[in-house]
């Protein structure tokens, strides 16, 4: 690896953990546990759209691991290295298809982790019953996906403006 990548990397794994952390420190005021705004995943889907797919699978998985060692446990570990690893291999077909901008990669990936999530879910807790949350989990998804998305093209837009 070049010297500039791995400084890239550096920077852009040291900015999605401190969004994490961020975000982990501010409280939703949406009684349903496990929906957050998903934060990190602005560092995530700019790292595809100008890094390429690899690169921002890797940033994905360092940071979910990196916070789960810090702020989480195992089981939290588990329960968001499913839900981000479906996450982005859907995002990255989606952005070879070009059918959708970046909001609607984003809002595709914001859904397919709240999927992963509960599929894993229901396979540690040995309860199928847990579907029944899966609504909530798809609708706050798409939302969140969409608020994540149009920041991200911003500033996927800046990027390309000082890289060109």
């Amino acid at each position: 690896m070049k010297s500039k990548s791995v400084a890239t990397y550096g920077i852009l794994i040291a900015l999605a953990f401190l969004l994490s952390y961020i975000e982990s420190i501010i409280p939703v005021p949406i009684p349903i546990p496990g929906i957050k705004l998903g934060l990190a995943n602005l560092v995530v889907i700019s790292g595809l759209y100008t890094m390429g797919a690899k690169e921002a699978f890797v940033l994905s998985i360092i940071r979910i691991i990196l916070v789960g060692f810090t702020f989480g446990s195992p089981s939290t570990m588990i329960f968001s290295l499913a839900g981000g690893i479906l996450s982005c291999i859907l995002m990255i077909i989606f952005n070879k298809t070009k059918l959708l901008g970046i909001t609607g990669v984003s809002i595709v990936g914001g859904v397919a982790h709240n999927i992963g999530q509960i599929l894993v879910a229901i396979w540690v807790v040995k309860n199928v019953r847990l579907i029944y949350y899966l609504p909530f989990l798809l609708l706050s998804g798409a939302v969140t996906g969409t608020i994540i998305g149009l920041l991200g093209s911003i500033i996927v837009s800046r990027i390309r403006r000082i890289i060109v």
